[in-house]
């Protein structure tokens, strides 16, 4: 299915219950149910799609959910893609080697490829413990998908404005977000203005319910450049959201808000100073 000016973007918010292969199954028929219903080009699925969230206490029994690239749940992922003709971004607890962790979201084309990752840049240790377990990613790389540059960020990475900057900078027209997030007070603020101050289409997909003692929140949103939400779910249940999003409107925006051309990266180098050559006043 080809892609051009316009792409016709599904999320699909899920709960995930400790039964793999039942949480893949369920996710493969959200895929059939979002490209049935509205021939979706792009379908996203949420951060740990095929287990609970397992990273908010440091046991090493949760290295069971770990899985390769070529193991079960991507290479069924990568079956449906093929066979639905579609683009695909699903998230997993990737084992690279021996004792190498990442969290990593898969871009899959629709001949059933991976034609990138992108790895977690902060693993949370906000309410989770993540960074036991994964190690950091280090690039916002943007993936060609069909006529659109597409860029990822991870869950946590979202808290950081520089994230999606970058991957902004890099030429991301769309940033996509899996997410395995509680409820957070500014979160629609948050989602809107990272899509307003970038002016890119802006879409995080979440997960809902209760899992291993954590309460989901949903509220996943595909956001357009100008800052209007186009589609949105609620906090409490299971849900596809779909919209179409149009080239046009993203060129549109960015010439009434230059924002790439009015900025200043020659004074920003306190960003990137080291830790321990800033002081407590910043100087």
């Amino acid at each position: 299915m080809t892609i051009g000016n316009e792409m016709r973007l599904s999320l699909v918010q899920m709960n995930s219950s400790p039964d793999r292969d039942a949480n893949v199954e369920k996710a493969l028929a959200y895929i059939d149910q979002a490209v049935d219903s509205y021939q979706s080009n792009l379908v996203v699925i949420p951060e740990f799609f095929n287990h609970p969230y397992a990273f908010s206490t440091r046991d090493h029994e949760n290295f069971k959910f770990a899985e390769p690239q070529s193991g079960y749940s991507m290479s069924r992922m990568r079956k449906k893609a093929r066979e639905r003709k579609i683009y695909l971004i699903a998230t997993l607890f990737e084992e690279e080697s021996a004792g190498i962790y990442y969290d990593t979201a898969f871009v899959i084309d629709p001949d059933g490829e991976i034609i990138g990752k992108y790895r977690k840049v902060m693993p949370g240790l906000y309410l989770s413990l993540e960074r036991i377990y994964f190690r950091f990613g280090s690039r916002f790389s943007v993936f060609q998908v069909g006529e659109w540059k597409v860029g990822i960020v991870i869950c946590y990475d979202t808290f950081f404005p520089e994230h999606a900057r970058c991957s902004a900078v890099n030429g991301a027209e769309l940033i996509v977000v899996p997410f395995a997030a509680p409820k957070v007070g500014p979160w629609r603020e948050m989602m809107i203005t990272r899509a307003w101050e970038n002016a890119v289409y802006f879409a995080p997909c979440n997960k809902v319910g209760l899992e291993s003692g954590w309460q989901f929140g949903g509220i996943s949103m595909i956001i357009d450049p100008e800052g209007e939400v186009l589609s949105e779910a609620g906090e409490q249940q299971d849900e596809i959201i779909n919209a179409t999003l149009n080239r046009s409107l993203l060129f549109e925006t960015r010439q009434k808000k230059p924002f790439f051309r009015d900025r200043r990266p020659d004074l920003y180098a306190p960003l990137c100073r080291s830790s321990e050559d800033i002081s407590s006043t910043g100087s």
